[in-house]
């Protein structure tokens, strides 16, 4: 089953004049609408202190959509765990798994950007053993076991909505966070799918005699935009396309790291990278068609950088009306919501 997932960040740079208000209201407006559209999972970022407004509370996020829906899943993507306290993250968790009625999973990642763990006067180089201590710490909590962490005594009420709690993925790029998920999640999400490292993930995980669990495997681009005229919508989208990517580019350099997106100033290169999709209802399809397989999933970024929310709208509305259908009329569901739409377990 193909999985059709929402992407907010709420990025909303001075240059294009859209505030976070604006923002919010419209992703809150456009994931009530996509609850009963066939849409499955709603992906939020964290960062902290950026200079165009990403968010930094996606459970906050998450907890406001969930009120005005009752189907669609709710995936922070990720939070970075090294810059919080463990048990306030499994207590925000839990209340926003009983908001939604049990349908919160979390990706946990390590975080990468230096000015980031400045500001939470976390170090850098220690983020590794950090992360390893929260995360057991999480998962003793949200399975409300008394335990000590820290030299405190902790037990964390009240129950999740979920058996157990949220399922709790382990995302990142490198080979370690393989090993990580296999010894702390319930799945894998790897920032770029790679079939070693899906194998390391699943050698741990048989070496501590666990059942591996779902791998999440993207589609590999930024953005799908779908139009009727491509020519005139990439027109409109280039500008915040262009921003966004060469904003990650930038967090990339500033950390040492190496992204697929590339920093340019020039929108037709950045349209050939094949990062940015603008696509008719018919390649949409057919694009659609090509991922049609278990553990794939598209990811839709409708408000990517404050675009005017009239324009990501058409986009939205085509996907509902003219791509979800045709692949639903080829599907025996698995459940009630197509396929893995309710959950991992």
């Amino acid at each position: 089953m193909l999985e059709f997932w929402l992407r907010y960040d709420l990025r909303s740079p001075a240059v294009f004049g859209r505030g976070s208000a604006e923002l919010a209201r419209a992703a809150i407006e456009q994931v009530e609408w996509a609850d009963k559209r066939g849409f499955h999972r709603v992906e939020l970022t964290e960062h902290h202190g950026t200079p165009d407004n990403v968010n930094p509370s996606p459970l906050i996020m998450a907890a406001a959509m969930a009120s005005r829906t009752s189907t669609i899943r709710f995936q922070p993507s990720a939070i970075i765990l090294p810059l919080h306290d463990p048990i306030r993250i499994a207590e925000d968790c839990i209340m926003v798994d009983i908001v939604s009625n049990g349908r919160l999973d979390v990706t946990l990642g390590l975080g990468y950007m230096p000015a980031e763990f400045a500001m939470f006067g976390i170090s850098l180089k220690d983020r590794a053993r950090i992360m390893d201590s929260k995360l057991e710490a999480l998962g003793h909590a949200l399975k409300r076991e008394s335990f000590e962490y820290e030299g405190r005594k902790i037990r964390v009420t009240p129950c999740p909505a979920q058996d157990g709690g949220p399922a709790l993925f382990i995302g990142g790029g490198v080979r370690a966070a393989a090993h990580r998920a296999a010894r702390f999640g319930d799945g894998y999400y790897p920032m770029t799918y790679r079939d070693d490292y899906v194998a390391e993930y699943r050698r741990v995980c048989a070496e501590l005699g666990k059942a591996p669990g779902r791998v999440i495997n993207g589609n590999g681009v930024t953005v799908i935009h779908i139009a009727e005229d491509p020519e005139q919508a990439w027109a409109e989208l280039a500008p915040y396309a262009l921003y966004e990517n060469n904003a990650y580019a930038a967090n990339a350099a500033s950390a040492g790291q190496a992204l697929h997106q590339q920093s340019t100033e020039s929108t037709e290169a950045l349209r050939a990278s094949g990062n940015y999709l603008v696509l008719t209802p018919d390649e949409g399809l057919s694009y659609c068609r090509e991922r049609h397989d278990l553990g794939r999933h598209i990811v839709i970024n409708p408000l990517i950088c404050g675009v005017d929310p009239e324009f990501s709208w058409k986009s939205l509305e085509l996907i509902a009306s003219r791509i979800i259908p045709e692949l639903a009329a080829q599907e025996s569901p698995l459940d009630g919501h197509g396929g893995l739409a309710n959950g991992y377990r």
